[in-house]
């Protein structure tokens, strides 16, 4: 994580500005900080061994990290906030949240008379619990949204029972151990322990939710993204745009937040791309995340890191989905990234919504091609192409750099749902509007939980000149760096030289081994259901049959490839025939007709035919279909249009042939084993 400069806030973020920190000040060192996480994991240990299995430290752990950091910090404006609330009460002031965020100095507070430190003399466990539930109803709204998240007040009467609620608050405010933005001094005024700055207490926080992840690995995967796939992400966002970014604010969102890190990552990146070419910038991070617990610790991340104002753009919790109760629906963002729920029912927020036929979510139900309801309702078993809807619909027009969006899917957003329905309607919808830059294949195992295949999709409606009209596959499947230890099923990662290296790929927009370039058509193409006539023996041939008389011959007839086809129906005179449309020119009666013919759905077949295919759809049935069957034909008003994109089609590698030595040397080997066997079945001595 880059270091954070010296900030001024504005409503809502935090300007890069110059780094305010003294030289002969400098940071923890990366080993401070792993031994204050190491102290604070001990207490886990040592506290809560006998209380909780070890999936469970995390539920008290966590959240007492947060309030003792959050108690350190407003240790200083104490009184100030105990003044301001007299003043407030008196004056009968109601909305009083803001008057003590400034007493405080902070975007948090606690109003009640105790601190943590005051609470460790206590005579009995029952005054503990009292003073310590008093000690955390003094806390500010966006505080106790993340103490409910976290459920914390639930472990408190197991917590007291035991006696670990004392000897939890001792062990966090032990003099031998700093969670302080101030320094602790010895009595000769030498440093004994250097303070702890909001970058070095994010740190720590962020180490202990990947401690317990790492503890908890069939769950890691659901709300975590490996840091090196997010740093890749975040580089496809700003690298192409680098030369563009200009000094000033900018909103940066993720619909499935999980506990943060792809925002904060991603604020980091801007901030860096942005210094590196001497531009100051202003970022807003706005998230919405479904799960309590990890909503609690992504808001709780952005305290302890002193970006309060931005906890405050952070939406949670489980009446909070974000496909049925979308938090900024009126919002548009200009960076935006995500790794949305592979495979998750949303039947629950469908239901919500109205059902498939009663939904009316703009987002999902927009106007394209011609169609005013054009669905992007993707199956109720998986809604995670909805997610990227989701962001598409936040996107902004009109300015320089519009937005950019950066997206993990598996592979069934590739090709899953047949023309025109949801998935393919929606890869219809980023195609045709020329959105979609590229898509990046990962390699396998990247991820905590998952060893299927991933994808970044990337993708701006500010396409530069050079990309306009074209799609990149990018191939990285091969390129990382093997684990020495698998983290659940995470066993490989994406080094520095890896990253780099594809974002060069991504840059330098070549043809290679491992980079396509294709034309925004190549992946779209036409459904055609090719019919073929009913032929039923001993129907009269000379006539059109009535719909009684085909659903009768359906039911009793005998088909016979060698009987004539069934006339439905004869057009009147002057009729253009048109066989390939299913108007094909007969003689009935010594007169030259033109007619239709019954199709017969048992040989009723269907064809995908390329967007690109030279000729359309007629030249593909006469070169692909008719020589098969004749007499087959297909109607241009049902033909459907979709798109899928196949990464197996344009990088597969076969195996190479095996040669004519070792071919001979295992057919040798062979020989000699079913020898020995011989022998020893027949008992005889091998010779």
């Amino acid at each position: 994580m880059a270091p954070h400069a010296a900030q001024t806030s504005g409503r809502g973020g935090s300007v890069v500005a110059v780094e305010a920190r003294s030289s002969k000040e400098p940071r923890l060192e990366s080993g401070q900080l792993n031994w204050i996480a190491n102290y604070i994991w001990g207490i886990a240990d040592d506290v809560l061994r006998d209380l909780y299995v070890r999936g469970k430290y995390r539920d008290v752990i966590l959240p007492m990290t947060v309030l003792r950091r959050l108690d350190a910090v407003l240790e200083g404006s104490k009184q100030e906030v105990l003044n301001m609330k007299v003043v407030l009460d008196e004056e009968g002031i109601v909305e009083q949240d803001a008057a003590l965020r400034s007493a405080a100095g902070q975007a948090f507070y606690n109003t009640s008379k105790f601190t943590m430190r005051d609470l460790k003399s206590r005579a009995s466990r029952q005054q503990l619990r009292a003073d310590f539930e008093a000690y955390l109803d003094g806390f500010s709204p966006n505080v106790q949204d993340i103490l409910e998240n976290f459920e914390f007040r639930n472990q408190i009467p197991r917590l007291s029972k035991a006696d670990a609620l004392g000897s939890l608050i001792e062990r966090l405010t032990s003099p031998d151990i700093n969670l302080s933005p101030e320094p602790v001094l010895s009595t000769d005024g030498l440093v004994r322990h250097p303070d702890l700055d909001n970058h070095g207490m994010g740190s720590i926080f962020e180490e202990l939710v990947r401690r317990f992840n790492e503890e908890n690995n069939e769950e890691a995967g659901e709300h975590w993204t490996p840091r090196d796939a997010v740093k890749l992400m975040a580089k496809l966002m700003f690298l192409p745009i680098a030369d563009d970014i200009e000094s000033g604010t900018y909103l940066l969102y993720d619909g499935a937040l999980g506990t943060g890190g792809m925002l904060t990552v991603a604020e980091e990146t801007l901030e860096q791309v942005a210094a590196d070419h001497g531009k100051e910038v202003a970022t807003h991070l706005y998230g919405q995340e479904i799960n309590a617990e990890t909503y609690a610790i992504c808001k709780a991340d952005l305290l302890l890191k002193g970006e309060g104002d931005a906890a405050d753009n952070i939406v949670g919790g489980p009446e909070y989905s974000t496909l049925s109760n979308d938090a900024f629906p009126s919002h548009q963002f200009d960076f935006m990234l995500s790794n949305p729920p592979y495979g998750k029912s949303w039947k629950t927020d469908l239901e919500r919504m109205g059902g498939r036929k009663g939904m009316r979510d703009p987002r999902f139900v927009i106007e394209h091609a011609g169609d005013p309801e054009y669905s992007l309702i993707t199956r109720s078993k998986d809604g995670q192409m909805l997610f990227l809807a989701n962001m598409l619909s936040k996107m902004k027009h009109g300015t320089k750099l519009g937005s950019r969006v950066a997206e993990v899917h598996n592979g069934s957003s590739l090709f899953t749902g047949d023309a025109e329905q949801g998935e393919s309607n929606t890869r219809r919808w980023i195609i045709e509007n020329d959105w979609l830059e590229a898509i990046v294949a990962l390699p396998l195992n990247l991820f905590y939980n998952t060893g299927i295949a991933t994808y970044i999709w990337v993708l701006t409606n500010r396409k530069p000149q050079h990309r306009r009209g074209k799609v990149q596959l990018i191939d990285a499947t091969e390129w990382y760096q093997p684990l020495r230890k698998n983290l659940g099923k995470k066993n490989c990662e994406l080094g520095d030289e890896d990253i780099e290296r594809i974002c060069d790929a991504f840059l330098g927009f070549e043809e290679t081994e491992q980079s396509k370039v294709f034309d925004n058509a190549a992946f779209g193409y036409w459904k055609v259901t090719v019919e073929r006539p009913l032929r039923i023996e001993g129907a009269d041939s000379g006539r059109a049959h009535t719909a009684k008389e085909i659903k009768a011959m359906k039911e009793t007839g005998v088909r016979g490839d060698a009987a004539p086809p069934d006339i439905k129906k004869i057009h009147k005179k002057g009729t253009e025939p048109n066989p390939l449309s299913g108007l094909f020119p007969i003689v009935v009666d010594g007169k030259d007709v033109v007619v239709e013919y019954e199709p017969d759905t048992e040989l009723r077949d269907t064809e995908q035919v390329p967007l690109l295919e030279d000729g359309g759809i007629d030249a593909f049935i006469k070169r692909e279909v008719l020589p098969h069957a004749t007499d087959g034909w297909y109607k241009s008003d049902g033909v459907k249009t979709g798109y899928e994109i196949s990464f197996t089609r344009h990088f597969y590698k076969p195996p190479p042939m095996r040669t004519l030595a070792e071919i001979t040397a295992d057919i040798r080997a062979l020989e000699q084993e079913t020898e020995g066997l011989l022998s020893e079945i027949i008992g005889e001595s091998p010779r």
